[in-house]
């Protein structure tokens, strides 16, 4: 298993957020937590890699507790972070995003993966242009790059396909799958197009009111689920 959480809990002062949380994420599979707006999603991610502390719980990777772990350490350890909105730095250009990743990186390699291009052309076309000036399915495929110039063994993105373009979305998910088959990485996914999810995950899970409740393979993703969880 690449990731487990356990009971995992986490409180914005009084204001408990997740309660007991509990999730598992196999080796070499895409998996997808759902859910409407404000149930706790993106805070469980950043629970994940280390941006906030929780309350309680534990978290495993490949078997290895993390919970107490620095972000640092989570990454060199393998685990890469696209959060919500990109966050690349508008003012550097593409090629100096996609560097700030190396420094991330344990085996001590100082140059751009060429496979970081052969995944997105895109960036080899715009190596000296402002991330600021990309359109934002660029820099999407931007902030992905910058994650995998780490080169993680888990990838967590937070809803890579908000206000992208749908050429673009598809060609996320077959890089995403790309990355499963031919990689052998896991993806953690926060997404909320259904269409994608069905597509290129192969497991769910929902949450609710910071808890998980549904969860199981993509192909058991029903209408009941989506109306009583999904839908607004």
């Amino acid at each position: 298993m690449m990731l487990q959480v356990e009971k995992l809990s986490f409180s914005y002062g009084e204001v408990q957020v997740l309660h007991g949380i509990d999730m598992e994420v196999p080796e070499e599979r895409i998996v997808c937590v759902m859910g409407r707006n404000g149930v706790g999603k993106t805070t469980l991610m950043k629970n994940i890699i280390g941006l906030l502390n929780p309350s309680a719980g534990s978290i495993r990777m490949h078997g290895r507790e993390i919970t107490k772990m620095p972000t640092h350490n989570r990454i060199q350890a393998g685990l890469a972070f696209v959060p919500q909105g990109r966050m690349i730095f508008p003012k550097l250009t593409v090629e100096e995003n996609l560097k700030i990743g190396l420094s991330a990186r344990s085996d001590g390699l100082d140059r751009i993966p060429g496979e970081i291009y052969e995944l997105f052309p895109v960036l080899k076309d715009m190596t000296d242009r402002m991330g600021g000036d990309l359109s934002g399915g660029q820099q999407q495929q931007l902030a992905i790059g910058r994650a995998l110039v780490t080169g993680p063994k888990l990838l967590i993105l937070d809803e890579p396909t908000e206000g992208i373009q749908p050429n673009i979305i598809q060609q996320i998910g077959r890089v995403l799958r790309q990355l499963v088959e031919e990689k052998h990485m896991t993806v953690l996914i926060v997404e909320q197009y259904l269409d994608f999810v069905r597509e290129y995950c192969q497991g769910f899970y929902i949450m609710n009111r910071g808890r998980i409740v549904a969860g199981g393979r993509t192909e058991d993703l029903g209408q009941d689920i989506v109306r009583q969880y999904l839908t607004v």
